[in-house]
């Protein structure tokens, strides 16, 4: 009899410790689970005010500005603007006499020997 007592006082003792690994693994969990979602609203917070910093950067009138100021860019006006007609394009004559002939390719060459 004394042995089935202490037997079973080692049985109530074994489950009463993992009772309270559970407990205390459960705790563990749900102090992790709450950090995440902390963590993710503020993610979507910043993803917010970044969506919303992203929209007000990209509006017409900052960007024609950005395009005036940094990149000195002026608007399209008949006055500046050079109209390409099909086979010539006024200033290319100039610009193709100031480049260097083109080098004969090497079938080219061969071709033109005896």
């Amino acid at each position: 009899m004394i042995r089935l007592n202490i037997l079973l006082l080692l049985a109530v003792m074994a489950s009463a410790l993992y009772l309270v690994r559970l407990q205390y693994e459960s705790r563990r969990l749900y102090t992790e689970i709450e950090r995440a979602q902390a963590e993710a609203r503020r993610l979507d917070t910043d993803r917010e005010r970044l969506m919303a910093d992203k929209r007000g950067q990209a509006t017409p009138l900052r960007v024609e500005r950005l395009a005036k100021e940094q990149l000195h860019m002026l608007p399209a006006s008949p006055g500046i603007t050079v109209y390409v007609t099909q086979g010539h394009a006024p200033g290319v004559a100039a610009v193709t006499s100031m480049a260097p002939a083109p080098a004969a390719s090497p079938s080219a060459q061969e071709a033109s020997r005896p």
